[in-house]
């Protein structure tokens, strides 16, 4: 499959809107559930948290890069500095392991006819591209290690073989089912 990639910016926020939907992708999250603690989050659900996601794509800063095929956008995937995403902080499972600045992989969203066929894997390999050019050293992700059946549309943070497939490797496993990953870029 033939996939073209754009960082998320207002100029193509249209496109953003059109692939997660009416409900934000899943029920009203606009890829804002790790940069917002749970309080925030649950009051800003549905429009709050698609203004909140619109005023950082305005920044210079991307919050992440969507695939296209043929000009439709089918992909998401939602990075950020570590330290800009405090949900992480908090979480029994996935917080903090040493001082190192890292930056994040923490959403996937893929359209539901373009699933499992390669495009987190794809995504993946593009954030690293754009963490080599800023200079970032450490890639880290909290992907869902399918031990079962489980639903595409709940590991919404990928699935650790996009991850191994890219070279990335376990640090620490805090829970059955949730590893954190890393990448060292040298």
């Amino acid at each position: 499959m033939n996939l073209t990639y754009k960082t998320l910016s207002t100029a193509n926020w249209s496109d953003f809107e059109k692939l997660f939907g009416e409900k934000g992708a899943c029920g009203g999250c606009w890829c804002m559930y790790w940069r917002l603690n749970s309080q925030e989050f649950e009051k800003n659900k549905g429009t709050g948290n698609k203004n909140l996601m619109k005023k950082i794509a305005k920044t210079d800063t991307s919050p992440g890069i969507l695939a296209y095929h043929e000009k439709k956008p089918v992909g998401w995937c939602s990075f950020a500095k570590r330290n800009e995403l405090p949900r992480l902080s908090s979480s029994r499972n996935l917080k903090v392991i040493d001082n190192a600045e890292v930056l994040s992989i923490v959403c996937f969203y893929i359209h539901k006819d373009y699933r499992n066929k390669g495009i987190a894997t794809e995504l993946v390999k593009k954030v690293e591209t754009i963490a080599r050019k800023q200079g970032i050293k450490i890639l880290e992700g909290y992907p869902v290690d399918k031990l079962e059946k489980y639903p595409d549309t709940f590991a919404w943070t990928g699935f650790v073989s996009s991850f191994r497939k890219n070279g990335f490797e376990e640090v620490i496993r805090r829970s059955e089912s949730r590893p954190i990953m890393r990448k060292y870029l040298t």
